[in-house]
């Protein structure tokens, strides 16, 4: 049976449009904080005289220390209330750009990455679960979030280029007072007790269920896409003959449509979310396939990198909302740190996939096959591909 909004008016209303734009605030000002560091620390590094590969494996350590933090949110979130990993994740990332920018010796970078991971497990995840506690749809509520995170993101890396032009310490220190910035409007947010999945529940592991494997696929898709897209997809387009210019270009192409993707995406009834994942899945896989072997043309490039851009947005908001919408309402914090831990194994498993087969074949059919891997979860999970029934989920 459909479910009505609230009326505006009512206090539940107000109460729930107050939640969303903390929510709102605190990620998109995480997103620049974290869009700072990201750049800023990678420079730190090289000025430090650090070596690629050391920087790699730096970068190593946050992607194993974010995955690990995913994998305990699920248990941690029925302990703990959700509102305060989200605080505390600001509290990490600020003490993680501070440490670093007080010192750059090998000790203090490995505890600041393993803080980042932290930090970026702890607001993302918890952040999602806490949005979909709320009654009706997740999705419009989830683009709301994934798109003031997005333009956080977007800004973040041009204030870190240009405070780092003077020196990247003074750009980390700009980013952990931003991170502290995004601890206060989490004091707006609902306090809402920890999870309690009901004792009845199906037995197996969450992730198994039907819907929640295909929010899983989607994660995995997006997360690929995302760790492609900031590794192996720019060197395709150098190795092509690419200047950095037309690179930077193309990559903010496929920024900006997975912004729109995200935007739109809450706008998708609930029946349809299922085939729609489902299809920007197989769309999502085939534009990773084709990145490298397009990329010395740019009209050919910017076109897939829109399509992928686009999918990838639209997966992030409604892969979420499927896995939420496809389990018991106490459930759906543990449902949601599988799907992003899913997420994280993608980010950290695609680029090293593609580093593997490079030493067997070159780059562009080394990634048309990750891309093919990909998108295989839409043929696998077709049954999804017909719209649910009206009124089998509150739309």
């Amino acid at each position: 049976m459909t479910e009505r909004e609230p009326e505006p008016e009512s206090f539940w209303g107000r109460l729930r449009s107050r939640d969303l734009a903390a929510s709102a605030t605190t990620s998109g000002i995480m997103g620049l904080a974290l869009g700072v560091a990201g750049v800023a620390l990678p420079l730190l590094a090289i000025r430090a005289g650090y070596s690629a590969a050391e920087i790699g494996a730096l970068t190593a350590v946050s992607a194993v220390s974010q995955l690990v933090s995913r994998l305990s949110l699920g248990g941690l979130m029925k302990r703990v209330p959700e509102w305060t990993l989200i605080s505390s994740a600001g509290f990490f990332l600020a003490l993680s750009c501070g440490l670093v920018a007080l010192s750059p010796a090998v000790l203090p970078f490995v505890v600041a990455q393993l803080l980042q991971g932290v930090a970026r497990a702890f607001h993302w995840t918890s952040t999602t679960a806490h949005l979909v506690r709320a009654p009706g749809r997740a999705a419009p509520r989830l683009a709301v979030v994934n798109f003031t995170a997005a333009i956080g993101s977007l800004i973040g890396p041009v204030i870190a280029g240009v405070l780092s032009e003077q020196t990247p310490v003074l750009a980390l220190a700009v980013a952990a007072g931003i991170s502290l910035v995004a601890i206060g409007p989490t004091f707006l947010l609902d306090r809402l007790p920890p999870f309690a999945p009901p004792e009845d529940r199906p037995k197996g592991r969450v992730w198994r269920r039907p819907g929640v494997d295909v929010g899983c696929c989607a994660a995995v898709t997006a997360g690929g896409w995302q760790a492609l897209l900031t590794s192996y997809v720019p060197v395709a387009m150098v190795a092509a003959g690419q200047n950095a210019a037309t690179v930077g270009a193309l990559v903010s192409v496929a920024n900006g449509a997975m912004l729109i993707g995200a935007g739109v995406a809450g706008r998708v009834r609930s029946r349809w979310q299922p085939p729609v994942v489902l299809g920007a899945i197989l769309v999502g896989g085939t534009a990773v396939a084709l990145t490298a072997a397009l990329a010395d043309s740019v009209p050919l490039s910017a076109l897939v990198l829109a399509a992928g851009g686009y999918c990838a947005g639209t997966l992030q908001v409604l892969g979420s909302a499927v896995v939420a919408e496809s389990v018991h309402p106490e459930e759906r914090g543990e449902a949601i740190a599988a799907s992003g831990t899913f997420r994280a194994l993608s980010m950290f498993g695609t680029p090293l996939a593609v580093a593997g087969l490079i030493s067997l074949v070159p780059l562009a059919p080394a990634v048309a096959a990750v891309g093919v891997a990909l998108g295989l979860p839409a043929v696998v999970l077709r049954r999804h591909a017909r719209p649910r029934p009206p009124g089998a989920r509150p739309d």
